[in-house]
C-alpha cells in the first residue's frame, strides 16, 4: 500500500470497528444492545489496535489529523505531507461510517431514538456547555498526543506507532476522560462520520448537531499542539 492508501484503509478500519461497537450497543434489536460504556471503550481500543496494526508499515498509521499535525510540529513528519494525510483520513472515516450503516441498516430502521442514531456516527456532550466541552476535548487529546509522541520511535520518519500501547492509551482515556464529550480525540473520526450521517438516507435520523461539530475538530488540534509543545520542551 502507498501511504495515502494506508491512511484510508487504517482509518476506515478504525471507524468500522469503533462506530460499529457503538451501533451494537445503542441500536435496537442488536445482540449487544444496552451492553454499556465498558463495551464501547474496549471496542474503540481494539479498533485503534486494528487500524494501526494494518496501516503502520504503509503510512505510519496516524489515522488522526491531530497526530499528523503534532508529529509534523515535533519534526517527526514532513509538513508537506500533512494535507495528503488529512485528506486520506477523512476519506477513510467516511468510508468506514458508510460500512457501519450498511452493516446495521436494519437496526437503524428499528431504532426510533434519533440521538442514538447520531451517536453511532459522532460524539456529543453529556452536558452541553461549549467552553467546557472544548476544554474536555483539549485535555483528553493532550493526554493522548503526549503519550503517542513518547510511543513513536524517534528513528522512524513516518512516525509508525506501536499498535498495542496506543490501544491501551485510548482505552484509558475512554474510561477516565470519555464521560464529558465521548472522547473523539480525532477530528476525522468525528467530522467524517458526521458528514455521512447528514447525507445517508437514515430513517428518522434527526439533526447532525452541527452546532457541536467544531469542538471535536478544534479541541483535538489545540490539545495536540499543546502536547507537542510540551514534548519539545521536555524531551
Amino acid at each position: 500500500m502507498t501511504a495515502f492508501t494506508g491512511e484510508i484503509v487504517g482509518t476506515a478500519i478504525l471507524i468500522i470497528l469503533g462506530d460499529g461497537v457503538v451501533a451494537n450497543v445503542l441500536l435496537n434489536k442488536t445482540n449487544g444492545f444496552n451492553s454499556g460504556w465498558i463495551v464501547i471503550t474496549m471496542g474503540w481500543a481494539m479498533a485503534v489496535f486494528a487500524g494501526v496494526f494494518v496501516s503502520a508499515s504503509a503510512s505510519g498509521a496516524h489515522l488522526n489529523p491531530a497526530v499528523t499535525i503534532a508529529l509534523a510540529y515535533t519534526g517527526k513528519f514532513s509538513w508537506s505531507l500533512v494535507p495528503t494525510y488529512i485528506a486520506a483520513q477523512m476519506i477513510g472515516a467516511m468510508i468506514g461510517a458508510f460500512v457501519v450503516w450498511l452493516a446495521y441498516k436494519q437496526h437503524f430502521d428499528a431504532t426510533e431514538n434519533a440521538s442514538s442514531k447520531l451517536a453511532v456516527f459522532c460524539t456529543g456532550p453529556a452536558i452541553r456547555n461549549p467552553a467546557h466541552n472544548l476544554l474536555s476535548e483539549i485535555i483528553a487529546t493532550f493526554v493522548f498526543i503526549l503519550s503517542v509522541l513518547f510511543i513513536v520511535p524517534p528513528s522512524n520518519e513516518l512516525g509508525s506507532l506501536d499498535a498495542l500501547p496506543v490501544a491501551f492509551v485510548v482505552l484509558a482515556i475512554g474510561l477516565s476522560l470519555g464521560g464529558p464529550t465521548g472522547y473523539p480525540i480525532n477530528p476525522a473520526r468525528d467530522l467524517g462520520p458526521r458528514i455521512m450521517h447528514a447525507i445517508l438516507p437514515i430513517k428518522n435520523k434527526g439533526t447532525s448537531d452541527w452546532a457541536h461539530s467544531w469542538i471535536p475538530v478544534f479541541g483535538p488540534i489545540i490539545g495536540g499542539m499543546l502536547a507537542a509543545f510540551l514534548f519539545q520542551a521536555i524531551h
